[in-house]
């Protein structure tokens, strides 16, 4: 009986701990992702309906949407590149949420400043 060709195109199960540490890498963007949500609903119930809270507010929740759809897609891209063996490259979703930090924390400022001067 011939020994029968192995299965190519069915990735490999990789090693438990990579895939651990790639869930708590996505539980970590999902829970970030919470977080901004309820500043986003903190700082709109809290803080007025000015344009510049309201603005604020938007963009907490842009973020976290960033964080949520992000996270994911780099889980996903980790997960298929740790199971076929290739490189992990570096995705958008960290920078992406990097930026969009900044885009808060600069609001932030601007509605201290408002409120200070």
């Amino acid at each position: 009986m011939a020994d029968a060709a192995p299965d190519t195109e069915r990735p490999s199960e990789p090693d438990a701990r990579f895939s651990l540490a790639n869930e708590r890498t996505l539980l970590a963007y999902q829970r970030t992702a919470i977080g901004l949500m309820g500043a986003a609903i903190a700082v709109a119930h809290f803080f007025g309906d000015e344009p510049v809270v309201l603005t604020l507010s938007a963009a907490l929740l842009v973020t976290a949407a960033i964080a949520a759809i992000g996270g994911y897609q780099h889980f996903r891209h980790v997960d298929r590149a740790i199971r076929s063996g290739k490189p992990l490259n570096a995705g958008p979703a960290a920078h992406l949420l990097s930026v969009a930090m900044v885009v808060c924390l600069a609001l932030a400022a601007a509605y201290v400043l408002t409120k200070v001067l």
